[in-house]
Parts: structure tokens; C-alpha cells; sequence
């Protein structure tokens, strides 16, 4: 009883309680290619309880303390099995209206059975990871009375290998921290809702003891349209082996020869090119050894020529529309329906282009936008003033952008990397995002990599320095609206003379809803529509423009918003929170893009 009272008023006095809990961190090392494989799901109903003080974490609830060495039943402040129940996934804000505004800790628990599945051809059993598709903002995992990990990152997948603590009966607890902290990526001030909870798949992959980690398919960006790039690597570096890698419609089944783990081929082949206009899809697979995987994927070149942009070789004009991963039923984890009316709703606007700001959306937006032809613009939250000179920090970004590339290479139609959105241009912030866009680059080959810049009001010019390391230039301007000045928007774009494409990224105005007034009533329908109008026609006449994404699809939540007509809403969207109303300034946009195509 000695021992227990002592360990629990060190809990209590104890202030570095999170440093035990730092390592080990799933990152984008321990990432895998997991399409086409034998998934378990543990979606569902966990237990659930409110853990604002960090309790369980600070008294080690995961241990399972019930008796001290001398057999003394003590007092413990949980009870798994007797807390409700929650559906999984889930935002916890959505699920009761005392959580809507609720930041911090929630502790996840439940139980499951597992049994082994096969033995390996070298008499070694499988090994299994444990997938969690999204958790706000840091997540741990303890497995049965064992840490096993933690990952930071809300919007990325964290894969934790669980091989050596699985039983036949397990426990499972998962601690979500939705705090919003300075040194984070992104920081504790935003410009949307800070949905906590673990809001995307939770799952465990049954793999072989050496399996595939990375399986990366692409066009070969040379202009040929002739030559397909396929790339392997092997969770484990050893003795030489081969892959096989096969797309039965094009009579590809090509060997790749495989050496420390790595191997890459080219093979010539002329694949149907994917297009928003034609989404062209095949199927392909790789095996090496025990492992496989498959793949849908569609085939395109996307390039920058001097101020041009092209598709499959052919100049395109990005008609897009920012969009926020959000739902006013599900918050941040809309269903696949809803997903799709989102993208269906950009294209009866005529966009064949989409910005899912601010933060990676869920991987599913992607694989729809290449069933459905729609362009992506992907973005890290690197988001207003974070620790630029903090080397934690970087490394946390640098960390989230692998995870987005490694997890969504294959994808069709994602076309561009965003380091990041609307960030001063400081010496350290121009440091901080050269290294993130030079990572972009060396991690893939085929895409573009750009963010969304400021104006430079100084000079009221395209001016940020960061546009030397990027191959797109993103641009946000407010005019008529925080910048009210229209005159002053055509006098930008002549003080500048970019060599590179821009893409206006965020231009707009609030609109109440229903809220009605003349052209001058900001906050009115008819002023939305008026600053659309003035915008398009502005930007008709700009040859170095090559595509806009105006802010933003649909009204989303956002605590900063309090006055009258936005009643804690971002009200710029085109549509109302529900999508089920389309304000005039959609109908504007529509015809705009209808007189691009």
C-alpha cells in the first residue's frame, strides 16, 4: 500500500508527464502501401470517457493497476467496460452537445479477439499493423498493458506494428488530444473548427514478414506518353529477389528486379490517357514474394512550360473552387456520399479542379476524383505564423508531407503538392518552406509543387520570395473584400511579371444566406455576387493566370466568425452549410468557367 501511495502522489505532482510518451513515433517511415490487401476493421463502438486532465496517461490506466504487490485491492479512477459508447469514426463534437466546443483528451477503448492466419514459407508468422486513419491532432495506441506508440499529424494515417503484443483476447486503448498548441502543425490559431476525435478508419493489416511498403505508378514525365514508371520497396533490405508487376488491359506483365530492397523499371506501353474529361482507369497489381497489392489508377503527364500549365501535353486552365473537409452532420468526417456530392456539386459549376484546403482530406476524396475526373490541389496545414524556427516543428511538417505523398502517389488526379497557405515572408519562413518545397520535389518526380502566397501590399505586386522554389505561384487576394479597393487589383497584376503560372487561389466574400441588400451591403447575396463578377472580369484579361480557386465551395464552421450574419460560420461559400443552396455568386462562377471551357 506504501508503494501504491507513493506512486500515485508522484502521478499527481508530476509535470513532464508526456515526456515517457514521445517515443516511439509512427512517422512516414513506418507508412505502407495497403490497397488491395485483407483489412479487419475495429469501426464501431468503443468506450469512451473525457479525459481533460490527461489522467490516464499521468496515472498509467493502460497498466490495469487493480492490486498492489500485496495482493490490496485500490481504488482506481476508470472503468473500461462500464464507460459509454461511442461509434467510431467519429468527431466526438458531433456525437453530444456538451463535446461541440470540448478540446483536449478523450480516452477510446474496447476489446477484440485475434488468431494467427497462416505461417510464413520461411516457418515465420505474420506480422500486423494497426492503421488509424486520422486522429486530432496527437494520438496514442496501448495494447494490452503496453505502450505502443504515438503519432502527430490530424489529417495523416499513423500504422503502428502490434505483432509482439497481440493475445488471443486484447485491450486496446487509444488516447485522442485534440490541443491546440503553439509549437503544432498547424499552430493553435486557425481559420476553421478544431474537430477533435479519431475520425477516419481504424483497422488491422495482416502482412508477410518481408512485405511491400511502397508501390508507385506513374507516366513518365517526358512527353512521350509511352512509358510507364513502376517502383518497389520492400519493407526489408536483403538478398536480391524480383516483383512481378502486371496491368492485364495493356498485356503488361513486366519483372522488376529487386536489390536492397528497391527496384524500379520503365516499361514502354501507351495506356488510354486520364483526363477529367475521360477519368480512365486501370487495374494493376505487384507481388514479390508472400506479399500482394492492387492498385486503380489512371495514367497522366503534368507539366509546367514557362506560364503554362499542361495536361497530357496540352494546355489547361485550372477551373477550380477551394473546399474544406467538413459536414454539418459528421463534421470532419463526411461520408463517401457526401464526398461525392461535394465533387459533383464543383463540377455542375463546370471546375475540373478542386483545392481540398487546409490540410490532407480524407484519402477516399482522391480515389473519387479520379473515378469522377476531377483535378486535386493537396496542402499541408502549414498555416499562418507557426515556429518557423523551431526544428521540431519543421520536422513535424516535413513529417505530414510525406505521409500525404507516400499515401496518395498513385492518384491521377492529384496534380499539385501546397507546402502551405498565407504566410508572411520572413527570412525564417522562407527557409522553413524551401526545405518543405525541395522535399516535395525529391519525394515525387511528377507533380507540381506550389502554396498559397500573399500580395505584397507594400509593392502591390506578386512579390513573395518563396516563388523562386515553387513550379505554380498561389495567390490569395481579398479584393473588395478585406482589401476593398477593386482599382487596386488590375495595378497587381501589371506591377508583376511572374515566369511561372499563378493560380489565384482564395479570392471572395461573406454571404449571409438569404441575407438580401444592394451591391454595396457587404454580407448580402447581391455583394458576393458583384465581387465574383468584378473578379472574373478582372482576371479574364491575365495571360500568366492559369487557373483560380476561389474561397470557398460551401459555408464551413469557424469560431472566429461572430458577428451577425456569420453566426461562428465562415460565410464565403457558394453554397450554404448543408449544400442544399446555391447563392448567386455560384451561379456567376458557373458561367464564368462555362465561357473557359
Amino acid at each position: 500500500m506504501k508503494e501504491y501511495k507513493q506512486k500515485n502522489v508522484s502521478d499527481i505532482n508530476l509535470e513532464d508527464y508526456l515526456g515517457e510518451y514521445e517515443e516511439p513515433q509512427a512517422t512516414a517511415d513506418q507508412l505502407f502501401f495497403d490497397c488491395g490487401r485483407r483489412k479487419e476493421s475495429l469501426n464501431g463502438a468503443w468506450h469512451y470517457a473525457v479525459d481533460q486532465y490527461d489522467t490516464c496517461i499521468r496515472q498509467h490506466w493502460f497498466e490495469e493497476r487493480y492490486q498492489d504487490a500485496n495482493g490490496f485491492t485500490l481504488p482506481v479512477d476508470y472503468s473500461f467496460d462500464e464507460w459509454p459508447a461511442m461509434n467510431l469514426p467519429c468527431c466526438w463534437n458531433m456525437e453530444k452537445e456538451a463535446f461541440l466546443l470540448y478540446e483536449g483528451s478523450m480516452v477510446f477503448t474496447r476489446t477484440f479477439r485475434y488468431a494467427p492466419l497462416k505461417e510464413g514459407a520461411d516457418g515465420k508468422g505474420e506480422r500486423v499493423f494497426l492503421k488509424i486513419g486520422a486522429a486530432n491532432y496527437i494520438c496514442r495506441v496501448f495494447l494490452n498493458r503496453k505502450y505502443i506508440g504515438m503519432h502527430r499529424g490530424g489529417s495523416t494515417p499513423a500504422y503502428f506494428e502490434i505483432t509482439d503484443a497481440l493475445q488471443a483476447e486484447n485491450r486496446i486503448l487509444i488516447q485522442a488530444d485534440s490541443t491546440r498548441r503553439p509549437e503544432q502543425v498547424p499552430t493553435e490559431n486557425t481559420d476553421w473548427f478544431n474537430y477533435g476525435g479519431i475520425y477516419r478508419d481504424i483497422e488491422l493489416i495482416r502482412v508477410p514478414q518481408t512485405f511491400i511498403r511502397r508501390f508507385q505508378i506513374a507516366l513518365v514525365p517526358d512527353g512521350t506518353f509511352s512509358k510507364i514508371l513502376a517502383r518497389v520497396q520492400l519493407s526489408d533490405a536483403g538478398q536480391g529477389t524480383v516483383a512481378v508487376f502486371r496491368i492485364p488491359e495493356l498485356g503488361i506483365c513486366a519483372e522488376i528486379p529487386v536489390t536492397d530492397g528497391c527496384g524500379e523499371q520503365i516499361i514502354d506501353a501507351k495506356p488510354e490517357l486520364w483526363s477529367p474529361e475521360n477519368p480512365r482507369l486501370y487495374d494493376v497489381s505487384l507481388t514479390c514474394g508472400e506479399d500482394a497489392v492492387s492498385d486503380v489508377v489512371g495514367f497522366r503527364e503534368i507539366r509546367v512550360r514557362g506560364r503554362e500549365i499542361l495536361l497530357n501535353g496540352s494546355p489547361i486552365y485550372l477551373r477550380g473552387v477551394s473546399c474544406h473537409e467538413e459536414s454539418v452532420a459528421n463534421g470532419k468526417a463526411p461520408t463517401d456520399k457526401e464526398r461525392l456530392e461535394t465533387i459533383r456539386l464543383a463540377k455542375e459549376m463546370n471546375c475540373n479542379f478542386m483545392r481540398l484546403a487546409h490540410y490532407p482530406h480524407d484519402e477516399r476524396m482522391a480515389r473519387l476524383a479520379d473515378r469522377e475526373g476531377l483535378l486535386l490541389w493537396e496542402e499541408i496545414p502549414v498555416y499562418w505564423a507557426i515556429r518557423f524556427s523551431r526544428e521540431g516543428t519543421y520536422e513535424d511538417a516535413e513529417n505530414q508531407l510525406k505521409e500525404l505523398i507516400f499515401r496518395d502517389w498513385n492518384r491521377a488526379s492529384v496534380i499539385i503538392w501546397s507546402v502551405g497557405n498565407e504566410n508572411a515572408d520572413s527570412d525564417e519562413r522562407l527557409e522553413f518552406m524551401k526545405r518543405l518545397a525541395d522535399c516535395a520535389h525529391a519525394a515525387d518526380e511528377t507533380r507540381m509543387v506550389s502554396a498559397a502566397c500573399l500580395v505584397s501590399m507594400d509593392k502591390l505586386a506578386i512579390a513573395d520570395r518563396l516563388a523562386e522554389y515553387l513550379d505554380i505561384i498561389g495567390l490569395n487576394e481579398y479584393f473588395g473584400w478585406y482589401s476593398p479597393d477593386f482599382a487596386q487589383l488590375p495595378r497587381l497584376f501589371a506591377n508583376s511579371d511572374p515566369a511561372k503560372p499563378v493560380i489565384i487561389t482564395e479570392f471572395g466574400a461573406d454571404a449571409m444566406p438569404g441575407h438580401h441588400g444592394t451591391v454595396q451591403d457587404k454580407g448580402t447575396e447581391e455583394y458576393q455576387a458583384y465581387v465574383y463578377e468584378r473578379q472574373a472580369e478582372t482576371l479574364r484579361g491575365i495571360d500568366y493566370v492559369k487557373g483560380t480557386t476561389p474561397w470557398i465551395l460551401f459555408d464551413f464552421r469557424c469560431p472566429r466568425r461572430t458577428s451577425a450574419i456569420q453566426g461562428y460560420y465562415n460565410r464565403k461559400g457558394l453554397l450554404s452549410p448543408d449544400k442544399t443552396y446555391r447563392k448567386p455568386a455560384f451561379y456567376v462562377l458557373q458561367k464564368y468557367y462555362q465561357e473557359l471551357m
